[in-house]
């Protein structure tokens, strides 16, 4: 056997198999530094941060085959105690040359990623000349130009592979084929850092939005483009944003366990809600109005399908524009708990159907991973949690057996008391901690 190194050999990587693939392979063992892909022969050379790290991965995947895309991967320790420049730029990526524009692929984008962000990642390597980000069916993406291109290949060499938070955010840099970035407008999506007059948006076509009579109420309508920039640049699959429908239907409830409360916790995830009311002849039943049509096609999309407490969940468009005030309906119009009150951009990025990882926020400073097992154990069987600090605020990940015990768990725990503090739950897009 090999000394153990920082650099990880695999082979049989497929023309299938991509560098997210792998990094997600190894990420779980530590911080992953370089990955240099050997697509002529079917290998890989990977190096974690240190020789612990690869160590771990190795003892695990000598009792557990790895396997990626349903196709054996047999690693051992390389001979290469690390990978140098040189062996990046005449091993890996034969099929690339290096240029000063580079392709950033971000993977499990846990927290929005603007302009101001990566500039501040990359502008440590060299002077970042224009920005521009976008959405395709990879993810989110993003051109960067840098000034020289040897700055762009120095960036791509120390940032491969790297998360831009801890254990989320994760880059996946190509050098791109293009020769120069046309930007048109300096805004949170695309920025010329050379030329700083240019317009934040096209003349004639203001940001601002307008408000009209919609869902019972007065409700400001995003246009089109603006509805596709909280996601990035564009809609996920099967969202339209075109709805206007408010209200919908969601059916096949446990009536034994169900009510407004946790309905609110669950839809609130896609929209600020309006009004709910449990049909009382048909205790399986409810009616959810959301904020605007588009909140509503986010949760009858996300939703559609769900488990919750042993139900199958039906949610459909309700042929109801609206919710009428009365005695067995709730009002949570002005409830501070809405998500969307404040950062709507934000929030909508993090919508998606219900997975088995959740993540908490607003914890107590103090509180530890035991507390939090704890205070949500009751509703499934907890695989793992992370407790991790971000902007100084303590935060936590919680994976659990599948996604219906992550779903009971927000539905029941959100908006409750731990250590005093009202902490806040979502799920999580992360696939591992």
């Amino acid at each position: 056997m090999a000394e153990p190194s920082k650099v990880i050999h695999v082979r049989n990587v497929g023309h299938e198999i991509s560098e997210p693939d792998l990094l997600q392979l190894f990420q779980p063992f530590g911080v992953i530094n370089k990955l240099v892909m050997l697509r002529a022969k079917n290998q890989a050379l990977l190096q974690m941060q240190d020789v612990p790290a690869a160590v771990s991965a190795m003892q695990f995947y000598a009792n557990v085959q790895p396997s990626i895309r349903g196709r054996n991967v047999y690693v051992q320790f390389s001979s290469h105690q690390e990978l140098t420049t040189m062996e990046q730029s005449t091993q890996g990526r034969v099929d690339e040359e290096p240029n000063r524009i580079l392709l950033v692929t971000i993977h499990h984008m846990l927290y929005p990623i603007t302009v101001e962000v990566l500039h501040q990642v990359f502008s440590p390597h060299g002077y970042v000349e224009k920005i521009v980000t976008f959405q395709k069916s990879a993810g989110f993406q993003a051109l960067i130009q840098f000034q020289l291109r040897q700055s762009a290949v120095v960036a791509r060499n120390s940032l491969q592979g790297r998360n831009i938070y801890d254990g989320c955010c994760q880059l996946d840099i190509q050098f791109s084929n293009l020769e120069e970035l046309q930007v048109n407008y300096n805004n949170e999506r695309s920025r010329d850092f050379t030329n700083p007059s240019l317009p934040s948006e096209q003349k004639g076509r203001p940001s601002q939005v307008s408000w009209i009579w919609r869902c019972g109420r007065y409700v400001h309508m995003n246009n089109a483009a603006a509805i596709a920039a909280a996601f990035g640049g564009g809609l996920p699959p099967g969202i339209t944003g075109t709805n206007d429908r408010c209200t919908v239907l969601a059916s096949n409830l446990n009536p034994d366990r169900i009510d407004e409360d946790k309905l609110f916790n669950l839809f609130s995830l896609y929209g600020n809600i309006v009004r709910i009311k449990l049909l009382r002849n048909k205790p399986d039943h409810a009616l959810v109005q959301m904020g605007d049509g588009f909140q509503a096609e986010l949760a009858v999309h996300f939703l559609k399908g769900a488990t919750l407490f042993g139900k199958r969940l039906e949610v459909n468009f309700s042929k109801h524009p609206n919710i009428t005030m009365g005695a067995e309906t709730h009002e949570y119009l002005n409830s501070n708990l809405n998500r969307f009150n404040r950062n709507a951009a934000k929030n909508y990025r993090y919508c998606c159907s219900p997975t088995k990882m959740i993540h908490l926020s607003t914890l107590p400073q103090d509180v530890t991973e035991d507390e939090i097992i704890s205070h949500l154990e009751e509703h499934g069987s907890i695989v793992n949690t992370k407790v991790f600090e971000m902007n100084g605020k303590k935060q936590a990940l919680v994976m659990f057996e599948n996604e219906e015990q992550a779903t009971e768990a927000l539905v029941s725990k959100h908006a409750t008391t731990l250590a005093d503090s009202m902490i806040r739950i979502s799920f999580s897009q992360l696939q591992t901690i």
